[in-house]
């Protein structure tokens, strides 16, 4: 049975993106997922049904995840069939970050939980719904995760992801001068060579 690496893209990205990583994983299958839904619970649900599909095939499944893809890959409970992970500038904590969202576009908990769902003006809605299920389900993840974080981030700062690698033993790369975004073929490369360095260590 051969190995097979699971790319979870983030907002905005699909699953062609999954083919940059192909050459870094040679005589392994290499497979994108492109979930339909945007919610934490259906988009959990997707990403569960997924890894379950590929489980009886596969003897190694490992987890590429980015950007909020990591998140939603938290959430989805596939924990006990996910050998290890690499994260891509992850959003680690939702809380956080919706609640960092609301101070920028000026809105109080009292008034998203009296209108339900509030334009941050920024090209996000801001949910009470979504607020809730994510304090009611804190990430539970044990997976052995290797990050790779741009000094310049703009969604989690150095602090949060450095708690959250310390507190769920996982590895820490940071790149000075990295964007949340990967995308440049400086960021690319420094990208490739986290991996296959990760990848020697494991041989």
């Amino acid at each position: 049975m051969k190995d097979v690496i699971l790319y979870i893209h983030g907002k905005g990205g699909s699953a062609a993106e999954s083919e940059h990583y192909r050459p870094l994983f040679p005589g392994r299958d290499v497979i994108g997922l492109d979930y339909q839904s945007f919610t934490p619970w259906e988009t959990g649900a997707e990403i569960r049904s997924a890894v379950e599909s590929l489980k009886p095939e596969y003897e190694n499944i490992i987890l590429i995840a980015n950007s909020i893809g990591a998140y939603f890959s938290m959430n989805a409970e596939i924990g006990g069939m996910i050998s290890r992970a690499y994260f891509v500038s992850p959003i680690v904590d939702m809380e956080r970050l919706i609640t960092e969202m609301m101070v920028w576009a000026n809105v109080t908990e009292e008034q998203l939980e009296a209108e339900g769902v509030i334009a941050a003006g920024f090209d996000e809605d801001l949910s009470w719904e979504y607020l809730c299920y994510v304090r009611e389900h804190p990430v539970k993840w044990e997976v052995p995760t290797e990050i790779l974080y741009g000094s310049r981030d703009n969604l989690t700062s150095y602090g949060t992801v450095a708690s959250f690698a310390q507190e769920h033993s996982a590895g820490l790369t940071v790149m000075e001068c990295g964007e949340h975004w990967f995308h440049s073929d400086e960021q690319m490369q420094f990208l490739d060579a986290w991996i296959r360095s990760r990848e020697e260590e494991t041989r």
